[in-house]
């Protein structure tokens, strides 16, 4: 396994180009699987979990080429059978179910797996399918579904946290080949829903109200091949705009949609960031101090959980005591006893994290846990004295492209060595 070693105190300056979207392309590529003809995806992330992924789409039959950033998929000849041990390594493939169902009018699955951050059943998934007509059934760790056919209906998708993202992509791309109207009510909003119904529409799709908690979809017979570019990533440029702030930096993010960042922006504001929006991007640099900040992490357009992490490293550099809500995961904050490591004043308390900023931050030998806790504990690495290595930054490479040279690019001291 490989790990970073990051010598830090060194500010980050220059430029970087942010690239697609890891949460927006793994749905993408399985939308694929609706139809037989050639589908071509471009500005695809070099990513483990695209690596995947395709690995996935080519043990169902479908033909797979990716090279450089481009991705054609043909999905001619299709067995409803997904590989187990490719499909339980990642918790995107649960995307396969709703198109596999659609177009073949059955599926079996193993269930998925992906970062240990706390439970996240896929209930709402199955009830979903079930709504639009579908048997389902889950055994020896497999889910089998199946329909004659689909029928349009109302789908509530709403839960304990509020609308589930991939639940919501299962059931948008089951719909569009379903018999009649489905409306699916407490959708999610997330930009990436947006992205996938931009796809299915440029595939034939009839699809009304993406990026709302309301999206109604009207069946079609058949769905044909479409070209389309995948969003940049907002978790990708959120991170390097905290990387910044976090090493008083400046650094100018290409592709950066501050549309789909509001709510980041606004707390690395309030945390010290200066923010210039730009033509192809944000300009981020930081002032003086850093002040403590209260967040709470939402569904969008709330605070993302997946930028928690990186903005809990952030309040270890504030004068004053912040305060992180976990709404999302229950599970979510192994990087807080990694963070202390460095010199990190953190408690837990139920579902919130109290940061007592301000303490000076020193290099040592951390874990990483889960994908955002990774970019945490780099976060944190470029901001310390010292010499820290993250270990097990196989995480990272699941949602990151190359992220070491990309900070390299921007001054930081931080190579990929092999672990002992």
């Amino acid at each position: 396994m490989d790990s970073f070693l990051i010598e830090g105190g060194v500010p980050l300056r220059g430029e970087v180009i942010i690239s697609g979207s890891k949460n927006a392309v793994l749905p993408i590529m399985a939308a694929t699987l609706l139809t037989a003809e050639r589908c071509v995806i471009r500005r695809v992330p070099a990513l483990t979990d695209v690596g995947y992924m395709s690995k996935i789409l080519r043990s169902l039959g479908a033909e797979v080429i990716l090279e450089d950033g481009t991705l054609t998929v043909r999905a001619a000849q299709l067995s409803g059978f997904g590989d187990y041990d490719l499909i339980r390594k990642m918790r995107g493939s649960i995307c396969i179910l709703g198109p596999l169902l659609a177009r073949l009018h059955e599926a079996r699955v193993s269930l998925p797996g992906g970062c240990v951050i706390g439970t996240r059943p896929i209930d709402l998934h199955l009830k979903g399918l079930r709504g639009l007509g579908a048997e389902v059934d889950t055994e020896g760790g497999y889910i089998r579904v199946h329909a004659a056919k689909l029928t349009g209906q109302m789908v509530f998708m709403g839960g304990r946290t509020g609308p589930t993202v991939l639940g919501t992509a299962n059931i948008l791309m089951a719909a569009t080949l379903a018999e009649g109207v489905t409306v699916i009510e407490s959708a999610a909003c997330e930009p990436e829903i947006i992205d996938l119904a931009h796809f299915l529409i440029a595939m034939g799709a009839k699809i009304v109200g993406a990026g709302s908690p309301t999206i109604t979809v009207t069946g079609v017979p058949a769905l044909h091949g479409a070209d389309h570019e995948v969003i940049t990533d907002r978790i990708e440029a959120g991170t390097f705009a905290a990387a910044a702030v976090a090493t008083r930096g400046e650094v100018m993010i290409h592709g950066a949609r501050h549309d789909h960042l509001v709510a980041v922006l606004d707390k690395l504001r309030e945390a010290g960031g200066e923010i210039v929006y730009c033509a192809s991007g944000i300009k981020v640099s930081a002032r003086a101090d850093f002040k403590p900040v209260d967040i709470t992490t939402m569904p969008y357009s709330g605070f993302p959980t997946d930028m928690q992490a990186q903005m809990m490293a952030l309040a270890c550099l504030a004068n004053g005591t912040s305060i992180i809500t976990e709404r999302i995961f229950e599970s979510r904050f192994m990087h807080a006893s990694e963070l202390m490591r460095l010199g990190a004043d953190i408690s837990i308390e139920g579902a919130s994290a109290i940061v007592k900023g301000g303490r000076p931050m020193s290099g040592a030998p951390v874990m990483a846990s889960d994908l955002r806790a990774s970019a945490a504990l780099v976060i944190a690495g470029l901001a310390a004295s010292g010499k820290t290595q993250v270990n097990r930054v196989y995480h990272l490479d699941r949602g990151y492209e190359r992220m070491e040279l990309k900070l390299q690019k921007l001054g930081a001291r931080i190579q990929r060595v092999e672990e002992e």
